[in-house]
């Protein structure tokens, strides 16, 4: 069995007015304090960062999130703030970016683009056996991650606005010159050369800024899968671990098997990803095997499909075909967000209910 692990970043906010605040040294301290090692600082001082540790069963998985936002809620209220699962925030916001050298150098080298990051977003990292099968995973993933943008949609709302979009995150994170999807790749070493060569152009500052949709983790033995917003709701986080780890066992099944990756251009990937964030489940999306526009339920669907031998393996198909439906029927993040600001005509309260839910059970 593949392990899985998730990194989920978390916004910081304050309990009274739900705006942003940059309180994460402080709620870093008081984590310390408890002996919690899972939490981290990131680009800006309005975020918090946790990492679970690998695990084989889903449920060590729920329980594993679970926990670390139920601490990340108690040390933030320590300090009279809060953490929301959001991955932007609804309430306008000024962020503050870390003092940290690499920070210091992303505000310097790309300035505006740097400043607007506050973008909080799911990472989830599946075990691979080597490199070789990395890449192979990487090469035949590519179509799907689009749909796992619409899964996850939590960022509806910009600088206290609507957005228009259901992952308005995916929109800013792309503005950085290494993100998004890529090209096949031949073999491991193929992908290490591209790497090289894209840190040796001294636009990104090292191997961490590769900002591929999908990459070979540079600290773990473990593909890991980027595209995601952070979830609003923890069982929906469990959910896009149990697809990206199907997504990887099927990907290396069929490497194995000799099964050629579909050729899809990096232009028409883009597109997928394009009409995922702005449409979220709520519309059509490109389907992964066709390119072509279908119904959102229908690329859920073919995605369930897809990757269900590998969840039935790990007896995951059954629960992750109900949390699908589950959150088809109840809509993810972002529909939620607009529902209760279409119900209180007020961004605070948006955020106040995301806290709540930020919390619930998974």
């Amino acid at each position: 069995m593949r392990t899985v692990g998730v990194e989920e970043e978390l916004l910081l906010v304050d309990r009274d007015s739900g705006e942003p605040r940059s309180m994460s040294s402080a709620v870093l301290a008081v984590a310390a304090r408890s002996g919690d090692e899972a939490f981290e600082a990131e680009l800006h001082r309005e975020q918090l960062e946790f990492a679970t540790r690998p695990h084989e069963a889903m449920s060590d998985l729920a329980e594993d999130v679970a926990q670390w936002r139920r601490a990340a809620a108690d040390h933030a209220e320590k300090l009279g703030c809060a953490a929301a699962a959001l991955a932007t925030s609804p309430l306008p916001v000024s962020p503050t970016v870390g003092t940290g050298a690499r920070h210091r150098w992303l505000a310097e080298e790309f300035g505006l683009t740097t400043q607007e990051q506050l973008t909080c977003g799911c990472h989830v990292h599946v075990a691979v056996e080597s490199d070789e099968e990395g890449v192979a995973v990487l090469n035949r993933i590519r179509p799907w991650l689009s749909v796992l943008v619409a899964l996850s949609a939590n960022s509806p709302f910009w600088q206290g606005k609507d957005s228009g979009y259901s992952s308005y995150r995916s929109q800013v994170w792309g503005r950085w010159p290494s993100a998004g999807p890529v090209e096949l790749f031949e073999d491991a070493a193929a992908y290490h050369r591209q790497v090289e060569a894209m840190v040796a152009t001294g636009v990104v500052r090292d191997k961490g800024m590769v900002y591929f949709d999908a990459r070979l983790s540079d600290a773990y033995p473990t593909v890991e899968v980027r595209v995601a917003d952070v979830c609003l709701e923890p069982f929906t986080t469990v959910l896009l671990a149990m697809l990206v780890r199907g997504l990887v066992e099927t990907a290396a099944r069929e490497w194995r098997s000799g099964e050629p990756a579909a050729d899809h251009s990096v232009a028409l990937l883009r597109l997928a990803a394009w009409r995922a964030s702005r449409s979220g489940l709520g519309d059509r999306l490109v389907s992964p095997r066709l390119m072509r526009p279908v119904p959102a339920r229908a690329a859920v669907d073919a995605l369930l499909d897809h990757v269900r031998p590998a969840l039935e393996d790990a007896g995951d198909f059954e629960e992750a075909r109900a949390l699908g439906s589950r959150l088809l029927r109840h809509g993810n993040g972002t529909v939620l967000q607009r529902e209760a600001f279409r119900r209180t005509e007020s961004l605070p309260e948006v955020v106040a209910e995301c806290v709540r839910r930020t919390h619930s059970g998974v």
